[in-house]
């Protein structure tokens, strides 16, 4: 499985990208959501991917955060909803919108996103709640309520841990307290994270 591409972005035009990983030209389908915080084509950019294999093709998907990967990934699981319908979800809606709408059973608001109808707006509501589980944002979020840092890169050590924290059952908001306490400066999220982990089993 191919879970990650860091390369140059060569070519972008909704949905498809094409970057250049030293020397070999990835093309990837990505949502709108992450095409809005493409830079600019020639600069570096980092997707976390999701590989899908049929017998006439190998599709490539790509995504700004590992929140919305999940997110995607939790979407095909749906029965009658393909991975096409998910990037068209995660282009008309962001994470923690859609989220929202599972927790209040807001199928008005589903329903006026492309190819969604009264039923697949219910079913949406009805299998992805357990799934959604006490989610409540994405890493990045999270990341945010960091008082020592700003806007925190997608792509960045700090952003990661707290993207893994969430991902091992810790809310967003206690991933972020749990790395409030650690200079991260310079450490990779491997380490930030072990240094959380660490903290909390002292606690």
């Amino acid at each position: 499985m191919i879970g990650q591409l860091r390369g140059t972005l060569l070519h972008k035009q909704p949905p498809h990208l094409l970057l250049d990983v030293h020397g070999v030209g990835y093309e990837v389908e990505a949502p709108m959501s992450t095409f809005y915080v493409l830079p600019a084509v020639g600069n570096e950019v980092l997707l976390y991917t999701h590989l899908i294999v049929r017998e006439d093709a190998h599709i490539l998907f790509g995504f700004a955060t590992p929140t919305e990967r999940a997110l995607f990934r939790d979407l095909i699981k749906v029965n009658g909803v393909g991975a096409k319908l998910a990037v068209t979800i995660l282009s008309g809606i962001s994470v923690d919108g859609f989220i929202q709408c599972v927790h209040s059973r807001d199928t008005a608001t589903l329903t006026r996103l492309p190819g969604i109808g009264k039923k697949t707006a219910e079913r949406l509501v009805m299998e992805m709640k357990d799934r959604l589980g006490d989610r409540q944002g994405g890493a990045a979020a999270a990341a945010l309520a960091h008082p020592d840092v700003g806007m925190v890169d997608p792509g960045s050590p700090l952003a990661d841990a707290v993207s893994a924290l969430i991902a091992l059952g810790y809310k967003p908001h206690e991933a972020s307290r749990m790395v409030r306490g650690i200079d991260t400066a310079g450490l990779p999220s491997e380490e930030i994270i072990r240094r959380a982990l660490q903290a909390v089993a002292k606690a």
